[in-house]
């Protein structure tokens, strides 16, 4: 192993706080080809069990290193051109572990511009800059005039003095010892402060927590620093780092002065106030280094608020993922409204269409009678089971509506309130077109909410993660970082869950591991001409699966009432031999597994010490995993919130009131609750619980039913603020 190599897996294990073997075997498996999934579930005898979670940050960190390493290559050799490279540079450069920093090392560099300094180091002005560093008490003036080049532009001993004055500043910027120094000192210490543009107040409302607000650097969250870099990009607000909160005395030197003179064994108290020292010192800090500084820092807080945005939408979207499914029941989706009517539209129990219609029970048409009609019909013709009313507009009166029908003509079906995030994204997109082509694109919203109630994660992945609405400050994090983070969750829902081979769209069907839409799409197209798969090895007989798209695969693609019972299990065709060989040492069929579900009983067969035997003696003991689940489905079981039946708006909220609802989104601030008013209430992260919350995702999650007490309300600004505390929660 080359020692680049070894330093990188070093890195590695540091940053994932895993063991070196455990990075080096996942390094080999991934530059293989292989998926996440795949190594998670299938490879964890040579990864020492490292989850999905684990692996994928090491994945992400792989890729990141070896980008940050080949950009470090193409800096070194750009300074090296420039004569500028040191051992000590080179090194400084080579420890460096994260781009921003490599950047900011790289900027006084960078021959972009030319800068005065360079300019006067061309006239011959580096050893004056020296001398008079050196010996800053000879008269200036007298030592210029020697230095006086008017080919080159400097004509006056003004213009000498300013040019080796800009080269003793770039210096300083280049000192990377200096610049750590003061960042350090700087994110320690300062704060960022932010205030209204003031010819903008009127239009800045959305800002007003940010007019005059400021905080320590330490102790800014995510949401407010993209909220100030948001008014910052609009135009509303300024924003500006502190690096002196506690000197009074706004004339004074700033302490990073102080810094810098003592970096360079200067003691400015005995120099005098325009001594050549102090000039140099504080026009580097001025006009360079805290600009530097200051822009990187901005730089650096925003990566990591992208970071921990990023994150909570991905938490947020894997908790609406693996929402529990209500199953194969014959549902009736309403997506309500007001003026524009209720769009109706019933599904089978696997999800095929069956009817849709239009009605407007609701101002300002209150065809209330006709509304009810069409819906009891629809409900007695189809044996409608579940009603799924999307959660947005008029919601609240659709339910009460509902609610009526079914007591006034004793009917059984059970209502549910559906998330409609992202319902008129799909409507609207060619998927749904394709699908639906003759249907009104507003009829195709309450299909998706009727779908979604049957298998959340079947219809979602149908909609771009980022349209589904579970994230704050979405757009102002980086696009490319949230997309690929957001399709990682997807992919790992999809394969956590499995895929049904005869029933799974081609949308889904993209997500398992080892497939892509073009191979999704030829599995669709071979079971529509060639009727049901009867194996998992028939895959190999659809275009363009080959042998390694086989293999990460078919663990998590299943064939119900195939030929090989072992086809409906999570088993990889490549433990079958094992597990025949542990079913027939217990003397078991896999059908009576499937059935009994006594797979924890099994015994595996006596294996020696060696190495090979222990290798296999971790394979039966993942297939006897396997075997001992007592669902296939680790989704949890399906349940409803319900809503208080006489709150449909905010104003009919109370103080004190406690209600149920359901989350819907969970930030570093505390949790947004869907209580049934069309507003979202807050439960702030110091009223989740008696005891302290470090990360609100430690008690709730998206989807999660909980039980609030309303503690204000604010009607105009449409606030509602929640607690959790001294309250039981519901176990289900």
């Amino acid at each position: 192993m080359s020692s680049q190599n070894h330093e990188l897996i070093e890195i590695l294990a540091q940053e994932c706080q895993v063991s070196q073997q455990q990075v080096e075997a996942t390094i080999t498996l991934l530059d293989d080809g292989n998926t996440v999934p795949f190594i998670a579930r299938y490879r964890k005898s040579l990864t020492q069990s490292l989850d999905d979670n684990q692996l994928r940050l090491l994945a992400s960190k792989l890729i990141y290193f070896r980008e940050l390493a080949s950009r470090k290559f193409t800096i070194l050799k750009a300074i090296n051109d420039q004569g500028k490279l040191t051992d000590q540079l080179e090194k400084q450069i080579h420890s460096i572990r994260d781009k921003i920093s490599l950047e900011h090392c790289y900027a006084p560099f960078k021959t972009s511009r030319v800068s005065k300094g360079k300019l006067a180091e061309e006239a011959g002005l580096n050893a004056l800059s020296i001398q008079l560093w050196n010996h800053p008490k000879q008269p200036l003036n007298q030592i210029a005039k020697q230095y006086i080049n008017k080919v080159k532009g400097f004509v006056t001993e003004e213009q000498v003095l300013e040019g080796a004055l800009a080269i003793a500043v770039d210096k300083l910027s280049q000192d990377l010892n200096l610049l750590d120094l003061l960042k350090k000192h700087l994110l320690e210490q300062a704060i960022l402060t932010s205030n209204v543009v003031k010819s903008k107040i009127n239009d800045a409302e959305k800002f007003k927590d940010y007019f005059d607000f400021s905080a320590r650097l330490t102790r800014l969250p995510a949401h407010r620093v993209l909220a100030m870099l948001r008014g910052k990009s609009e135009g509303y607000l300024r924003l500006k780092i502190n690096a002196d909160p506690f000197q009074k005395d706004k004339k004074a030197y700033s302490y990073c002065q102080t810094l810098i003179a003592k970096h360079l064994n200067i003691y400015l108290a005995k120099e005098d106030h325009d001594s050549w020292h102090r000039k140099v010192i504080d026009t580097a800090w001025r006009t360079k280094l805290f600009i530097n500084i200051e822009k990187h820092i901005l730089v650096q807080l925003k990566d990591q608020a992208d970071n921990e945005a990023i994150e909570q939408f991905a938490n947020n979207l894997t908790s609406l993922l693996m929402a529990s499914p209500a199953g194969e029941k014959v549902t009736l989706g309403l997506d309500p409204g007001f003026r524009s009517g209720c769009k109706l539209a019933v599904v089978d129990k696997t999800g095929k269409l069956l009817d849709t219609a239009t009605i407007y029970p609701h101002q300002p048409q209150l065809k209330t009678d006709q509304a009810m009609r069409t819906i009891a019909k629809f409900i007695n013709n189809y044996k409608v089971e579940l009603i799924a009313i999307g959660n947005g507009t008029a919601s609240r009166e659709s339910e009460l509506l509902i609610a009526d029908l079914l007591t006034m003509n004793d009917l059984s079906a059970q209502t549910i309130s559906v998330s409609e995030a992202g319902a008129s994204v799909y409507s609207a997109s060619q998927l749904a077109a394709d699908e639906f082509p003759d249907l009104d694109v507003t009829l195709r919203g309450a299909i998706s909410i009727a779908r979604r109630l049957q298998d959340p994660l079947s219809e979602l992945v149908k909609i771009e993660a980022k349209s589904i609405g579970v994230g704050l400050y979405q757009h102002d994090v980086q696009q490319s970082l949230l997309s690929e983070r957001l399709q990682a969750v997807v992919e790992e829902c999809v394969n956590k869950v499995g895929v049904d081979l005869n029933t799974a769209s081609s949308c889904i069907l993209a997500y398992v591991a080892g497939l892509n839409a073009g191979i999704a799409n030829n599995i669709v197209e071979y079971r529509t001409k060639h009727g049901r798969f009867n194996s998992r090895d028939s895959l190999m007989k659809v275009p363009r699966l080959g042998a390694k798209a086989f293999q990460q695969a078919a663990g998590f693609l299943t064939v119900h009432g195939g030929s090989n019972a072992f086809d409906e299990t999570i088993l990889h065709p490549e433990q079958y031999d094992f597990a025949e060989r542990l079913l027939n040492f217990n003397d078991i069929s896999i059908n009576e597994i499937l059935l009994s579900q006594v797979g924890g009983e099994l015994i595996m067969p006596c294996l020696s010490d060696s190495v090979e035997d222990q290798s296999k003696r971790l394979i039966y003991r993942e297939i006897i995993s396997i075997f001992s689940m007592n669902r296939r489905d680790p989704r949890e079981e399906f349940i409803t919130v319900e809503f208080h039946k006489a709150v449909k708006t905010i104003t009919d909220l109370e103080i004190d009131m406690e209600l149920q609802g359901v989350v819907t989104n969970v930030a570093n601030f505390g949790a947004f609750i869907d209580i049934g008013v069309h507003q979202d209430g807050l439960v702030h992260i110091s009223m989740l619980s008696e005891k302290f919350v470090d990360d609100p995702h430690q008690l709730v999650k998206v989807g999660q039913i909980v039980k609030v007490k309303v503690i204000s309300i604010d009607v105009d600004r449409k606030r509602i603020a929640l607690t959790m505390k001294d309250i039981k929660q519901p176990k289900y």
